[in-house]
């Protein structure tokens, strides 16, 4: 249903797994797709609408969302940082920000970017959604060390957030957090590329361990994510053309399923 000739990535689940949404790249932007389980039988695979008629070519990707199952975060790129006329590889460069789209009547509305704590002039990147409601995500936004860092925001009710705060794990610089578990339990990275996961004993987070999978070398894997159920880790994993750098450059996308048992049985190793 969803790996096809398009780039598809990021493939997840609503909390009750009645609801599937993942990202396929359409004549340059990136589209989130969805499709419903109705009386037992997957129903057919179409876009979400997230951005106005008149925006020509758009970003919307990475979706989580909320345990209702209600509310969906995404990363998303400001319509108006761009032309009409973009390429596709200065699409790709803009400065991406975190965006909300409510499910309203069975029909999920037009998103909206998420205030300003959040949605910065700086990168953000990888929302991730958790039980009570709190945000998870990765941003540069200034900080002592500089880079790419992993934030956390609670939620506090009504659509508002605490002002981020910086999350510190023993994940290396370039691996930050990329999923983390709805009870905030374990959290899982792609980073220098394979998986890591790490869990959180009391507050302190883990040495990572790898997540053995039959990685090679000439692909990039990312997007991390567990069903609700804890039985099934997904993840993508994408080519890129050898001489063209970043999303402008790839080739092929794919979304893959294995049993969960390999990040748990990582967990029983550490005892």
């Amino acid at each position: 249903m969803v790996n096809t000739d398009h780039v598809e990535l990021n493939v997840v689940f609503n909390a009750n797994q009645t609801e599937m949404f993942f990202s396929r790249i359409v004549d340059s932007s990136f589209v989130i797709h969805h499709s419903e389980l109705i009386n037992g039988k997957w129903s057919d695979i179409e876009p979400i609408k997230m951005y106005a008629d008149s925006v020509r070519f758009s970003v919307a990707c990475d979706p989580t969302i909320t345990t209702d199952g209600k509310t969906m975060y995404f990363l998303g790129v400001d319509p108006k940082l761009y032309k009409s006329d973009v390429s596709r590889e200065e699409l790709y460069t803009i400065p991406p920000d975190i965006y909300r789209s409510k499910k309203v009547n069975g029909k999920w509305e037009l998103a909206s970017k998420v205030d300003f704590s959040i949605s910065t002039e700086h990168f953000e990147t990888y929302p991730v959604v958790t039980a009570d409601g709190s945000l998870y995500f990765r941003s540069n936004r200034p900080s002592d060390t500089g880079g790419m860092h992993t934030y956390r925001a609670q939620y506090l009710g009504n659509n508002e957030f605490e002002s981020p705060v910086l999350i510190n794990t023993k994940f290396e610089k370039k691996e930050l957090l990329s999923f983390i578990s709805p009870d905030e339990q374990y959290a899982i990275t792609n980073g220098n590329g394979k998986f890591q996961v790490s869990f959180n004993d009391d507050g302190e987070w883990s040495t990572p361990r790898e997540i053995p999978l039959d990685y090679e070398s000439n692909w990039r894997y990312y997007c991390p994510y567990m069903s609700s159920d804890g039985k099934y880790f997904m993840f993508s994993r994408r080519y890129n053309n050898p001489d063209t750098k970043g999303w402008a450059g790839v080739e092929k996308g794919e979304v893959y399923w294995v049993s969960a048992d390999i990040i748990f049985n990582e967990k029983q190793n550490m005892n």
